[in-house]
């Protein structure tokens, strides 16, 4: 197997830390050709459809990547803005809300993001923070729950990348963080702050991204997770098990889904007198096409036809102060024990000259 080539190395150089913010992906730019790169890379990740690859194959490319790519980018179209998109956007501001944390706190660590599919790519951003001297990784999905068909690709990436590398750096991943009391504040913080702004409605309706039901028989833990932030944020905000309720978004194919779908939930709670809602999705850190296309303007649409009357869509978590804080706190939960500290970081220096001294004197030529 043929390795790719290491950065330049000198002995005593200072090994440095690195994090990863890992989100899902988007398309370069709202166009058929653009969607057919994305999805062809999306939709052909065997965690993502689990069918029979040959068979999928045929489906794929024979169909769905003839179809759908004009559709789909009509819909980025209709939520892309001035800066691109906008999960890219978030996730962008994400990491550098999250570099800013961490210094403010007294760490010494580089903050990159990247995305499983498309740019720019998990592997690619791997090879930048060992470029810049990272021998010490951590890789946060901007996924709270846990899923194989979200988290797991991350993962999938980073072990890849390590098949084509001679010397790997020491690497730890977040599984989950759906009940991470700092993440479970942030949303009650934000959806407490749009309250007070709009007033609150009869019901929240909190959305997750839904996937087959047949993931949650063969030992996903993504339903259960959902559920228990469901949970643990009606408890934050005070809420009893009539004034909420959790539902699933965003099904793909014919095969039955995690339910209650959200846009039938819409609709029944219209029709049966329901005259406002509030929906939030708790399982996307980031507004992205499924928040703001398929939620805040479909999803409206939905109620509002079927004899809702107001209908409030509540931003996801962004790059609030209050949710860039609690990712820090995650981050620094799963690098305890490695010096990051600037006072670590420096004494660290001051002990690789010494290093480098006898190093040099042993014969090394750098």
């Amino acid at each position: 197997m043929a390795f790719q080539k290491e950065p330049p190395f000198k002995h005593g150089q200072s090994a440095k830390t690195g994090v990863l913010y890992c989100n899902l992906g988007t398309p370069d730019e709202p166009t058929a050709p653009a969607l057919r790169r994305y999805l062809a890379q999306f939709l052909g990740d065997s965690r993502v459809v689990e069918i029979p690859k040959a068979v999928w194959w045929l489906i794929l490319h024979g169909i769905i990547l003839r179809i759908r790519p004009a559709k789909s980018a009509a819909k980025y179209a209709s939520i892309w803005t001035a800066e691109g998109s906008p999960l890219r956007v978030w996730t962008e501001k994400q990491a550098k809300g999250l570099q800013s944390a961490l210094n403010d706190k007294g760490h010494h660590v580089a903050v990159k993001y990247a995305m499983t599919y498309g740019s720019p790519s998990i592997e690619s951003q791997i090879d930048a923070l060992k470029l810049e001297g990272a021998t010490r990784i951590l890789l946060i999905p901007a996924y709270p729950q846990y899923s194989g068909t979200t988290t797991a690709p991350v993962f999938d990436a980073v072990h890849r990348w390590s098949l084509k590398t001679r010397n790997l750096p020491e690497f730890r991943f977040v599984n989950h963080y759906h009940d991470d009391a700092g993440y479970i504040s942030a949303l009650a913080h934000r959806i407490q702050k749009n309250w007070d702004e709009h007033g609150r409605a009869e019901k929240l309706v909190m959305s997750f991204h839904g996937v087959p039901e047949r993931t949650l028989q063969l030992g996903d833990p993504y339903h259960c997770e959902c559920y228990k932030t469901g949970r643990l944020l009606a408890e934050k905000l005070g809420l009893t098990k009539d004034q909420y309720m959790v539902t699933f978004q965003s099904r793909f194919g014919k095969a039955k889904w995690l339910e209650p779908y959200t846009e039938p939930t819409l609709i029944s709670l219209a029709q049966s007198g329901t005259q406002s809602v509030d929906v939030v999705c708790p399982g996307f850190t980031g507004d992205c096409l499924e928040t703001l296309e398929e939620i805040s303007m479909e999803g409206r649409e939905a109620f509002l036809h079927a004899g809702g009357k107001s209908f409030n869509y509540i931003p996801c978590l962004n790059d609030d102060p209050v949710w860039v804080d609690a990712l820090a706190g995650i981050a620094l939960q799963h690098m305890q024990g490695w010096p990051t500290l600037h006072t670590e970081v420096e004494n660290a220096k001051a002990a690789n000259v010494e290093i480098r001294e006898l190093a040099l004197s042993l014969g090394a030529k750098d």
